[in-house]
């Protein structure tokens, strides 16, 4: 009804967040029987392109060859999901406002950890240190215990799983889903962020080099 905002909507979020995700259809259509899905690292790496066409095919290793000479660093998304902690590690991560706060990331149409996360409403996206290229290729992983022995203590206003050596975390509601090309931009609205070293919650050591990926894998600022 106009005027009120639907009672499931988190805290944070845009009453009208809902209108940009996709269909009920296609969200089940990507949930399957299966929890997680391999989430690449690297530029449209889960893009599909025809094996029988060597002009798409050369056309797509062109534009990782090219797009991985761009360093970032290296994130796991996570959230709540039926009681139990879901992730996805994730190269595509930005800022995007101050005024309101706002970040994004973008994971592919054809992820089955994203359909969990956006259910929840609500999502932690953990920055990566060195030394824990382990944990993103865990966090990468079709596993489906990907977080057993997995050290992590729940995020201040989502409750979503802050992992433990993590340099800093950013708790974001889902303000808005917008559909490009084969991948989704998700945009968060966030609720709460810290660094390891102001967090009382992190039992681990601060930590103070990044993960970074470029082209092709995992590099340090050492």
């Amino acid at each position: 009804m106009a005027g009120h905002s639907a009672p499931d909507v988190p805290e944070g979020m845009s009453p009208d967040a809902r209108e940009t995700w996709p269909s009920s259809e296609l969200i089940a259509s990507w949930l399957g029987d299966e929890a997680y899905e391999l989430e690449p690292l690297g530029p449209a790496e889960g893009a599909p392109v025809p094996a029988d066409d060597p002009e798409a095919q050369a056309a797509a290793r062109r534009f990782r060859d090219v797009l991985g000479r761009f360093a970032s660093g290296v994130t796991v998304v996570t959230a709540m999901s039926g009681g139990e902690p879901v992730g996805m590690t994730c190269q595509s991560f930005s800022s995007v406002s101050l005024d309101p706060p706002l970040v994004l990331f973008v994971p592919a149409k054809t992820s089955r950890a994203w359909p969990l996360i956006q259910r929840s409403g609500r999502f932690c996206v953990n920055f990566l240190a060195d030394g824990q290229a382990e944990l993103s290729n865990r966090m990468a992983s079709r596993g489906t215990d990907k977080f057993a022995g997995v050290a992590w203590h729940p995020a201040e206003v989502s409750g979503s799983p802050v992992l433990e050596g993590t340099l800093a975390h950013v708790d974001c509601s889902v303000h808005a889903v917008h559909e490009a090309g084969d991948h989704l931009v998700v945009i968060g609205r966030v609720l709460h962020l810290a660094t390891s070293a102001d967090d009382p919650d992190q039992t681990d050591a601060p930590a103070e080099d990044p993960l970074l990926f470029y082209r092709g894998s995992y590099r340090t600022t050492g």
